[in-house]
């Protein structure tokens, strides 16, 4: 019935909207992104904490180099089986208490992070707030994409990488001026005011009506979109399209082109977002200032999150004007160039300096004499990474991954796209030493930039436009069924 009166179903929308207010919408999202917030300062943290934890005149908190790179990877184990826990957790208590609960594992995580006497209650910390950045970034995604309507859909979903990128910063500015203790107290923060804020959010329509719970789902719809908006349009709407999807997950929707064409879409999406290699970047982003000759590197690495944070917020607020599909491709192209230039850079330094054994991330002797102007082109190369992933791979993959499953297989399907983006995480983050090693620094860095090539024309060839569509539509674009 909907694919038979798109036409008219636009028109009917574009007069609906006039009547929909947004501010109870914007005050929901708010909440549901602190817990991107709380996800970038687990992600930050390890930046500012291993330099400290690597001279701490305690010997049993004492890092060695093996240690300090589990330090940083391991909050991706964690995360990948949060991810899994995450995508279960939606579909049995809904979207509303997992974002709630998952709180519970980030308080816990920095608590013991706090009172570490030993090395593996470090571990065991970090563990615990990975679990919790996995079901954030499954759960928060799609909370905002079920609550939020076509027109600023992008917008709102593009907030969860903004709050991500300015958690980042912020772990790395309270970096400079506080301990590690008291670095970790700081982050436990933002989930302790989520898990409030959450309590007086509703669940999303969505769910609701998968639920049977008709009247709760209309509440739940003029709480967002204003009391004058047509609730019981809106959650017919959703009726027709949960009808027309079936029920449950089986093994006989794997054959179906509206399931498996999106969940290839969203596997891919996030297995080249970690293929740039933005965490490898991002874990190890004061070392790599200082490889790089910037004495002050700590304040670099926070020019860099700077960097992040505004043009996230530039991707937020063209979303919804420019598109996915054009985004994911600027940004493909803008980090290929510069990872290429990033590696130029590190050749022309080996060979200045003859010296191309590669990358060491604890000393280097290339940092006692840096060849004049060519510290500027690492400055810019990174600067300029920064700026591609920000505008399109940082927040896109996540915001396409919470649009384009169907109901039935939401938890499922996020569930392995977020161990896909995770668990990737993990592998590059860990070998990006033995990557470094192996390829040698510039070696490395081109490596990535041809990923970033081939992002590029992935995006062309298998990423469907997104933009200005109901969840509805889009999931009848990959059906192949005339809209």
């Amino acid at each position: 019935i909907l694919a038979i009166y798109h036409k008219p179903l636009r028109f009917l929308i574009s007069i609906i909207s006039c009547k929909v207010k947004n501010g109870k919408l914007f005050l929901a999202t708010l909440a549901a992104v602190l817990g991107p917030l709380s996800f970038g300062f687990v992600l930050g943290y390890s930046s500012p904490a291993i330099p400290e934890l690597s001279t701490i005149t305690d010997p049993r908190l004492r890092l060695d180099d093996d240690e300090a790179s589990w330090f940083g990877s391991i909050v991706t184990i964690g995360a990948a089986i949060g991810g899994l826990l995450g995508g279960w957790m939606v579909d049995k208590i809904g979207r509303k208490l997992s974002l709630m609960f998952c709180s519970l594992p980030y308080i816990f995580g920095f608590t013991i992070v706090i009172a570490a006497q030993n090395v593996w209650m470090l571990y065991l910390g970090r563990v615990l707030t990975g679990l919790a950045s996995g079901v954030t970034s499954l759960v928060v995604p799609l909370y905002i994409s079920e609550i939020a309507h076509e027109r600023v859909r992008g917008t709102m979903g593009s907030c969860v990488q903004l709050m991500v990128v300015t958690g980042i910063m912020g772990a790395y500015i309270a970096g400079m001026f506080l301990d590690w203790r008291w670095l970790a107290i700081c982050c436990s923060i933002p989930p302790t005011i989520m898990m409030v804020f959450m309590c007086f959010m509703p669940e999303t329509p969505r769910f609701l009506l998968s639920q049977g719970k008709r009247r709760e789902a209309e509440e739940a719809v003029r709480f967002l979109r204003g009391p004058d908006a047509p609730a019981e349009w809106e959650c017919a709407r959703i009726e027709d399209a949960s009808d027309d999807q079936g029920g449950s997950l089986g093994m006989a929707d794997l054959k179906d082109p509206g399931v498996y064409k999106p969940l290839g879409v969203g596997i891919m999406l996030m297995l080249f977002q970690q293929l740039t290699g933005i965490n490898a970047i991002m874990f190890y982003a004061e070392t790599i200032f200082e490889e790089a000759h910037f004495k002050n590197s700590n304040v670099a690495t926070v020019v860099v999150a700077a960097i992040q944070v505004v043009f996230t917020a530039v991707a937020a607020l063209v979303m919804d004007r420019a598109g996915r599909k054009l985004l994911l491709i600027l940004s493909g192209v803008s980090m290929c160039l510069s990872t290429a230039a990033f590696g130029v850079y590190f050749k022309l330094s080996s060979e200045t300096h003859g010296n191309s054994s590669g990358l060491c991330l604890v000393e280097s002797p290339l940092a006692e004499n840096p060849a004049v102007g060519l510290s500027w082109l690492a400055l810019a190369s990174m600067g300029f990474f920064i700026t591609g992933f920000s505008l399109g791979w940082g927040p896109i993959p996540w915001l396409v991954m919470s649009e384009i499953f169907p109901s039935r297989v939401k938890g499922f399907a996020s569930s392995v796209c977020v161990l896909t983006n995770w668990g990737s995480a993990f592998i590059i983050t860990k070998t990006f030493q033995d990557l470094m090693d192996l390829l040698t620094n510039a070696g490395t860095f081109w490596l990535f930039s041809g990923c970033c090539a081939l992002n590029i024309v992935f995006t062309i060839l298998f990423v469907p436009e997104t933009k200005g569509k109901t969840l509805e539509q889009i999931q009848t674009q990959f059906k192949g069924t005339p809209e």
